[in-house]
């Protein structure tokens, strides 16, 4: 049988598009939960790395005669939408911090969260992912990203990172999030999302409809074991 033969035989099994990417991350990850077995995809900048605390920080070095907004004073997912609507002009320059080289691999870990990853990947029946937005300006931040979780977790870890700019194509049944609203192409994703409280959200009349995380000092493990029942 030819090498051409085979390959045609094995994908006529498997049935795989290999044109869809994120058909293809849901065909090769572990099928839907059954039974206690859960999958938890877990944000990384503003749930692991402290984006508004590194943002502030540099944009007060590169800018130090203009205007900031406090971490206090943040509302809304987007810092340039809030810097723009200080000053017209601010919006650029607030994009420029994370746009620029060695943003996102010099974030520091927010308080508890590396520990929490590793302790819910060491758990059983539990597949834990990284599930993290890469910016449009590309030139940086995929490889940052990929680098921080190297640094931070491991080199093991880089198995579970997953880069979307849509996550409700990512099956899971739990997603730890702290943009209030996650838009795309599914109007029903498949994941429960846990809001994480940071300086934006933290204003947010709270929602019946949707479960908050305080902190990675909050009770996190029991979360995960409400979805197991």
């Amino acid at each position: 049988m030819s090498l051409l033969s085979g390959v045609i035989r094995l994908l006529g099994r498997k049935k795989i598009l290999l044109y869809d990417p994120a058909k293809w991350i849901s065909a090769n990850m572990s099928s839907s939960s059954s039974g206690k077995r859960l999958r938890v995809l877990v944000d990384m900048d503003g749930v692991l790395a402290d984006f508004e605390g590194g943002f502030l920080k540099k944009y007060r070095a590169r800018y130090p005669d203009e205007p900031y907004i406090t971490l206090d004073d943040r509302r809304g997912f987007w810092v340039s939408t809030q810097y723009g609507q200080l000053r017209s002009d601010l919006c650029e320059k607030a994009i420029s911090i994370w746009e620029s080289k060695n943003f996102f691999i010099e974030l520091e870990p927010l308080p508890g969260g590396v520990e929490a990853v590793r302790e819910m990947a060491n758990m059983e029946n539990t597949d834990v992912f990284l599930c993290t937005s890469p910016i449009i300006h590309y030139k940086h931040c995929p490889y940052e990203k990929y680098a921080w979780v190297e640094k931070h977790l491991g080199h093991d870890f880089l198995e579970q990172v997953i880069l979307t700019r849509d996550k409700t194509v990512v099956t899971g049944d739990l997603l730890i999030d702290d943009k209030p609203d996650i838009l795309g192409v599914d109007p029903n994703p498949a994941w429960e999302h846990i809001l994480f409280t940071a300086c934006h959200n933290k204003h947010l009349p709270p929602n019946p409809a949707q479960r908050r995380l305080l902190s990675w000092a909050d009770d996190w493990r029991s979360v995960l074991d409400s979805k197991r029942q």
